[in-house]
């Protein structure tokens, strides 16, 4: 009996989630081929190289890549399954923006053939999946797409899986977590699942597309709710003079309570993004996730006045800013509030600021004009007389209480509480 192959897959995008779920799906055995539209992307990974921080991705890219199982491209070429793992961000009034979606639709489209699987990954508004069959089904006529006839049968399947992992542990997650596969139909749920089945150890659950993009929008809107609800209660903590890190652990002993961690705000491209979907798509119905987005996005500019108050009490001081990314040991700047923060206090400061990001060998763009630069933390522990804690990265927990003596201090992560 001969073991059936493994199929080939196209993933187009190759960023925080496309490049390690590439990886994983080539250390199963699939030969993978990665779609960029950026050409260094594509020469870095072809080079064995990675563009992105993330524990363990530069072995594993190496190593696919020597294998002959992971190469790069600027576009698709003809496979057996296509994963979409592209940005959906949001334009104007929080409206989803899927033009990326819909944009890898288009570069896929010219080279699908009967007995293809199509899935998308990315975080989506509810009803895209369906969008995507219906832009297939316009640029490919002669195939039949799923959900566009009344039959069961189709030659090209169609699904929806989103991701659902931590960043510094994406490559442990893709395999170990379960996932919801949403099908355009019970058949393309089906061929979903035996697909992820390749990589993927924990349970796959199948379900319909809508479904599963409703799941996705709700994890993360469940997990903004409930920061938002930890920073208010800072706001009302530093009103009161209280330490805000201690009343939520104290809380916290109560066997049904577990109240999150605050901080300067909420950051990247999914729990600061996706509640806006759920808003946009029922807003009359939606006043708690909306409010909750409200608490969070506003929480950076608090932080800036608490900043403020501590440089005006030293008006000629040296300003050190920690952490620039959006949560602790990664380097992904995207919708990070740390990053608002130190962007606002150095425009007010200019060379008075010192920024501090060791996930970083460059500053982000956004600071040039600014006078800031970037520094080491042994550095600006030395030079600077006000520190602002944005990011818990493990460096900056393990200074020492006597490296910071006599200094101002802004500690919006309860790291140096002693």
């Amino acid at each position: 009996m001969t073991e059936k192959k493994l199929p080939d897959v196209c993933m187009v995008g190759l960023g925080y989630i496309g490049l390690p779920t590439a990886a994983v799906i080539a250390q199963a055995g699939c030969h993978v081929l990665g779609v960029d539209i950026n050409p260094s992307v594509v020469e870095t990974i072809n080079n064995g190289g990675i563009h992105i921080e993330e524990r363990d991705l530069d072995v594993l890219v190496l190593d696919m890549v020597k294998s002959g199982r992971l190469r790069a491209a600027t576009a698709p070429q003809p496979s057996d399954v296509f994963l979409i793992a592209v940005p959906t961000p949001f334009k104007g009034d929080h409206e989803p923006d899927i033009s990326y979606v819909l944009s890898a639709a288009e570069m896929i489209a010219p080279v699908l053939r009967s007995g293809n699987l199509v899935v998308l990954e990315s975080t989506s508004p509810i009803g895209t999946t369906e969008r995507l069959c219906a832009l297939l089904a316009r640029l490919r006529p002669d195939l039949s797409i799923a959900g566009q006839n009344k039959g069961s049968s189709c030659d090209v399947h169609v699904a929806y899986c989103p991701e659902r992992v931590l960043p510094g542990k994406i490559i442990e997650e893709l395999v170990s977590n379960d996932r919801s596969i949403g099908g355009i139909g019970p058949c393309c749920a089906e061929a979903g699942r035996d697909f992820y089945r390749i990589f993927v150890q924990g349970e796959c659950v199948e379900t319909i597309a809508a479904t599963a993009e409703m799941v996705k929008l709700v994890e993360n809107a469940s997990r903004d709710v409930s920061i938002a609800f930890a920073n208010e209660l800072s706001l009302i903590a530093d009103r009161m003079g209280i330490d805000v890190w201690e009343v939520i652990t104290l809380a916290n002993r109560h066997p049904r309570v577990n109240i999150l961690q605050p901080g300067p705000g909420v950051g990247g491209h999914c729990i600061a993004v996706d509640p806006w979907f759920l808003v946009d798509a029922a807003p009359d119905v939606t006043p708690l996730i909306a409010t909750a987005r409200r608490v969070n996005d506003s929480k950076p500019h608090y932080v800036v006045d608490q900043a403020q108050a501590l440089i005006d009490n030293r008006p000629d001081a040296r300003i050190a800013c920690l952490g620039l990314a959006f949560k602790a040991n990664i380097d992904d700047f995207r919708e990070s509030p740390a990053l608002e923060v130190a962007l606002e206090i150095a425009r007010r400061h200019g060379e008075r600021v010192n920024l501090v990001e060791p996930h970083a060998r460059e500053l982000p763009v956004e600071f040039e004009g600014t006078g800031a630069r970037m520094t080491s933390l042994d550095e600006a522990l030395e030079r600077c007389d006000v520190l602002v804690v944005l990011v818990d990265h493990e460096e900056f927990k393990r200074v020492q209480p006597t490296r910071r003596a006599g200094k101002l201090v802004l500690d919006t992560r309860g790291i140096w509480r002693d």
